[in-house]
Formats: C-alpha cells, structure tokens, sequence
C-alpha cells in the first residue's frame, strides 16, 4: 500500500516531466476573451470544464484503461482541436518515454491517459486511487495556468483547488462517453492562432 501511494504521488506530481504545465486547454484563450477574468470566474471556468469535459470523457476512457481495456485511439479522436490532440500525444510520449527509463517497458504511441494507465498497472495503484490522482494533476495544472494567465494570486489558486478538489472522488466512472463542450472546442482552436500567449498550442 505505501509503495503505490508513492508511485500515485509521482504520477501525480507536477513535477513529473511530461510538459503538462506548459499547457493551458482553452484557459488562456477564455482569458484573451475575457471569459475569465478573476478568481470567480475562473473557478466556474475551471469547474465547468471538469464537469462537462473531463468527467464526461476523460473519467469514463481513462477507467476503462485502468482495468486494461485499451481505448487509446478513442481517446486520441475525441480530441476536438489541433492542440488537444498535440498535448495528449506529446505528453504521452513523454511519460512512455520516462517509463522505459524507469524500467517499465511500453510499446506504441499513447496518449498521456493510455500511458498514464499503463503506468498504474504497472505500479500496482488502485484504479479509483489513480483516476483521482489523474484528475487532481489535471485540476492542479488548471489552477497554475490561471494563476499565470489571469493572473492570479497564490491564495487565491488553493481556494480554488479547496472548493473543486472534493468533487473529484465523487465523479462516476462508468458514466455514458460524452463530449460535448462546443465553448471549450472554439475556444481551444482559437488559440491555435492567438498572437500573444504564455502556453502551447
């Protein structure tokens, strides 16, 4: 049990050597909108994206994963833009390639919940445990961009993390596949061509 905490700490932590802070998935383009304007706003952002993007699809492919099933090209084609799909693949190229150094071996071209999953089989996690601690790297990696794009204050990112980190536990796994988030969509593909940003695309 102590051994895979760890292990779902690393594949948690935002230390861990993927890129994923480097990308901001509509955030930023929400705040050159003017969307997202301070901490409330981006808290509703931020939720709203949980709630009907990353609880919808994410949750449900990424479980399936975690019990073995491989749903790596469904994930891969339910990214909406450009840069969506970039980061998952990027992301999940990096973290095979940490893996075969760490001494898992992976075959194949993931995206980053395919080589997340991987990894948690691998380490023995728990599958419940490594959804949440999937979904908290994500939910952390959020707040940081906002923190960055909006800006905002320090305190101001750990009240959010405080108010949307409890429903994180509570978020179905086996719900029905859906993606359908149209605002997140446009907003992900204009800042495929937004002139002044701080993060990928």
């Amino acid at each position: 049990m102590t051994t895979s905490l760890v292990r779902l700490l690393q594949l948690a932590s935002p230390t861990l050597p993927v890129g994923a802070y480097s990308y901001s998935q509509g955030l930023e383009a929400a705040v050159e909108a003017g969307i997202v304007t301070d901490a409330a706003s981006a808290e509703r952002w931020i939720a709203d994206v949980l709630e009907f993007s990353v609880a919808r699809s994410d949750v449900p492919l990424l479980w399936r994963m975690l019990h073995g099933e491989d749903c790596n090209q469904e994930f891969i084609a339910s990214r909406e833009t450009a840069e969506l799909r970039a980061e998952t693949l990027q992301m999940g190229h990096s973290l095979c390639r940490l893996l075969t150094q760490l001494g898992v071996s992976v075959a194949g071209e993931l995206s980053f919940p395919a080589a997340y999953a991987h990894a948690a089989r691998a380490w023995n996690i728990e599958a419940r445990g490594a959804l949440v601690g999937y979904l908290w790297g994500w939910l952390e990696n959020q707040v940081m961009a906002a923190v960055k794009a909006v800006p905002l204050g320090q305190t101001d990112g750990q009240k959010i993390l405080m108010a949307l980190g409890g429903r994180l536990a509570t978020l179905d796994p086996q719900a029905e596949f859906a993606n359908f988030a149209p605002g997140l969509a446009l907003l992900s593909a204009r800042h495929e061509t937004q002139y002044s940003r701080l993060f990928r695309s």
